[in-house]
């Protein structure tokens, strides 16, 4: 493994040698026959987890199986928002935590995951959406998160080529979190796999799980494309996957498959420097770095295990983005991509430990599954080390939908397509 620090001398080093001395981020690791802990799905919160296993819990003999290859899933497939605006107590911490584990991501793991808090910006059209952002930003602030309301006249400052004058919904304002933004999807794949495999922990691609070996009711390992592996203990971070992977070992879950597909237009001047969203339907937007608008609205509305979706949804994310920004319809669309949610069945995730002794469940993020990357890894990597919920994820417990403690951010109770 490579333990090479980047640096700005190493890079000034590399550029006088033609850039030749450059080691891969991770190695190419094969499968031993063992390992302390398995973690099932080489996504974001998989490669997170394995990361602060070894990083926080000392915890180094662990192996990541993917599939496929690093970046294949949601985590390379997403409009890579950050963001800890959230209203109820369940949600509050955990997301909140996340967003302080992104701003210090870059040094924590010596890698350029192009942190930009640049900012997210809800918009409100009417006196009901105004109320219920004044209640999520005072919810926001009691818990130390930043929460500004902004008016019609302070929001058309910042952005004034949104459609103020003859829209059928017009803008009165937006609550806005300055410290939210968006992140290189793809560069926090990289980023986690580099520091896992400098720490000891095996990433393995093209390793796909076909079985979950479990012995008088406590799971002793997997079987994969590669051969046999045994484990103390499994940890299952297959998103939208997570169903299938998880009726390997007998389980039923309380989650629905969707593809939520995301667009990127040409590249274009820089013009608008947040991320804003549409209070009027469901479009949400940002510019990345090399100046594609980057944009996506609802979940397709039947279960499929595709990555790709449909027309009718590309039509109303269009439409929305015509009715917030008429200038959007100028750009030409460079292309598309699906990603695949686990959607629950009260829109918010579930970090838990299952019925099958020594089998540990992350899944069911919904929309919230790139933003959650770090607190996610984090509370997995502790439940999975302990044996016990994290401080902030001890609302996310399997049972709740039994219990009747459900987090419910929305309000659109038991219809995960809804949420």
């Amino acid at each position: 493994m490579s333990s090479e620090r980047y640096s700005l001398f190493s890079l000034l080093r590399e550029s006088l040698r033609g850039h030749t001395g450059w080691k891969p981020a991770w190695r190419k690791a094969s499968p031993q026959a063992a390992y302390d802990i398995v973690i099932v799905g080489g996504g974001g919160h998989g490669l997170a987890t394995a990361y602060y296993l070894a990083q926080r819990y000392g915890i180094r003999r662990v192996a990541v199986l993917e599939k496929g290859w690093i970046g294949n899933g949601n985590i390379g497939r997403n409009t890579t928002i950050v963001r800890s605006n959230y209203l109820l107590p369940g949600n509050t911490p955990f997301y909140e935590c996340s967003m302080k584990l992104w701003e210090g991501l870059e040094q924590d793991i010596n890698y350029n995951a192009m942190v930009s808090q640049r900012g997210v910006l809800n918009l409100f059209h009417n006196d009901a959406q105004r109320n219920a952002y004044i209640r999520r930003g005072n919810a926001m602030r009691l818990h130390d998160i930043d929460a500004e309301l902004l008016d019609a006249s302070a929001v058309r400052a910042k952005l004034p080529f949104l459609n103020f004058d003859d829209a059928r919904f017009p803008i009165q304002g937006g609550l806005l979190q300055r410290r939210g933004g968006t992140v290189r999807h793809d560069a926090v794949a990289w980023g986690y796999a580099r520091a896992a495999d400098k720490l000891g922990v095996d990433i393995i691609e093209n390793c796909e799980v076909t079985g979950i070996t479990i012995t008088n009711g406590r799971v002793t390992g997997v079987e994969t494309s590669r051969g046999p592996i045994a484990a103390s203990k499994v940890g299952l971070a297959c998103a939208g996957n997570s169903s299938r992977v998880a009726a390997m070992a007998g389980l039923r879950l309380p989650i629905e498959s969707h593809v939520l597909q995301a667009f990127v237009t040409e590249g274009l001047k820089p013009f608008i420097d947040c991320v804003t969203t549409f209070g009027a339907g469901h479009f949400y937007i940002s510019q990345s770095d090399k100046g594609g608008l980057v944009f996506g609205g609802d979940i397709d509305g039947y279960n499929s295990y595709a990555q790709r979706g449909n027309m009718p949804v590309v039509e109303d994310v269009v439409e929305g983005g015509m009715a917030l920004m008429p200038r959007i319809g100028r750009a030409r669309l460079l292309r598309q991509w699906g990603g695949l949610m686990d959607m629950s069945m009260d829109g918010s995730p579930i970090i838990d430990r299952t019925p099958v002794d020594q089998l540990y469940l992350n899944a069911g993020w919904c929309y919230g599954g790139f933003k959650a990357t770090p607190a996610s890894g984090l509370c997995f990597a502790h439940l999975l080390a302990r044996d016990e919920p994290h401080e902030v994820a001890t609302a996310y417990r399997l049972d709740r939908f039994g219990r009747g403690a459900v987090i419910d951010e929305k309000g659109m109770g038991a219809q995960p397509n809804l949420h």
